[in-house]
């Protein structure tokens, strides 16, 4: 296994799409490198640190046809990525293995977070080859931890075990380049199974195990979390370093949760939002996907119109404006997904002295 850092998961990739960055510079309308779109609305879980309780897991599926229409669109502007997660379990739309197939026909590269129960070897097989990554969402090393953790049954974690093992099969004996992962959210009450945890993502195949902060959103209706203490924990990244070897790695992301402590984010405004956008299982599309329900961010709706139109149109000129002057990136939720983009972004447009002498 590569180290951590060869996939930045704990950092940004904006660096490596400078002609991009160069075009936003000078004031050139560009087109995201990275989307993320929900395929469902509805989740199989109830997770209690669910950060999109709130959109309230809505029976909605986004119109096949309509998505397949726009991917080919999205692909000729540029569109890089594409990772399908959201509000809701992607792999519960009927035609996801159709969608995963035609969004990198389309050229875009595709990625998935899950919780991996409908991940069945028949469906792997038809989507992995097409993925870049595909990581699942195991937030306990034991089924009655898993099925408290995940308000689900405990024979869930099983089943998920058993489809990483069969996806992970399928990965080596054809050799696809797809990358399985594991990831965990740290809580009290799973600290104690992390290691559990990465013996068991190690032993199904998975590349990697990523253990992550808890972060409070703004609208989320699960509180019981806010306001963690990581510190007794933080011991856990030297204690799992025994399960690392060229097969697996455990990511213990020791600078999301440092970074949680700050006193300030280290930007005035948040810049990111032109490389990226978001479109929910309804069809909306998104600034900002920690601020879904918010009109201020809604840009349009593919079902009405094509991307191209809504991402050149007025309702997103406007919301750009009022978060170039008007939104203080301190109210935001913490260690957001743009959150080291803005970090860099910022930096590149306020730059500190001295900054010739490479």
């Amino acid at each position: 296994m590569p180290p951590a850092s060869t996939f930045r998961i704990d950092s940004h990739k904006l660096i490596f799409h400078p002609r991009r960055v160069v075009q936003w510079l000078n004031g050139t309308l560009i087109y995201p490198v990275y989307m993320e779109i929900s395929p469902a609305g509805i989740c199989n879980h109830r997770c209690k640190f669910c950060a999109v309780d709130f959109v309230g897991y809505k029976a909605h599926f986004l119109d096949t046809g309509i998505l397949l229409q726009r991917l080919k669109e999205l692909g000729s502007l540029g569109v890089a990525s594409i990772m399908y997660g959201g509000e809701g379990e992607p792999l519960l739309h009927r035609d996801i293995g159709q969608i995963v197939v035609q969004t990198r026909s389309a050229g875009i590269d595709v990625a998935m977070t899950t919780n991996g129960v409908f991940l069945s070897p028949d469906l792997a097989s038809q989507i992995l080859p097409h993925m870049s990554w595909i990581k699942v969402s195991v937030n306990s090393g034991s089924p009655e931890g898993y099925a408290a953790i995940h308000r689900t049954k405990p024979e869930d974690y099983n089943t998920v075990f058993a489809n990483i093992r069969s996806a992970s099969r399928l990965i080596a004996e054809n050799r696809l380049k797809c990358t399985l992962g594991v990831q965990a959210v740290l809580l009290p009450e799973n600290a104690a199974e992390m290691e559990m945890l990465a013996r068991r993502s190690k032993d199904a195949g998975a590349r990697y195990l990523v253990i992550k902060p808890y972060s409070q959103h703004h609208k989320s209706h699960a509180r019981l979390y806010e306001g963690i203490d990581y510190s007794p924990w933080l011991n856990l990244a030297e204690s799992l370093n025994c399960f690392n070897d060229d097969t697996f790695t455990v990511i213990f992301r020791t600078n999301t949760i440092n970074k949680m402590q700050r006193a300030e984010r280290g930007y005035g405004r948040c810049m990111a939002l032109p490389f990226w956008s978001y479109i929910d299982a309804a069809g909306n599309v998104w600034g900002c996907s920690s601020y879904l329900g918010d009109e201020r961010f809604l840009y349009g709706n593919v079902l009405e119109e094509d991307f191209s139109r809504i991402w050149r149109g007025e309702r997103r000129r406007s919301s750009l404006k009022m978060i170039a002057s008007e939104l203080d990136p301190e109210g935001c939720r913490m260690n957001c997904r743009m959150d080291e983009i803005n970090l860099y972004l910022w930096e590149l447009t306020h730059p500190n002295g001295h900054v010739n002498f490479i």
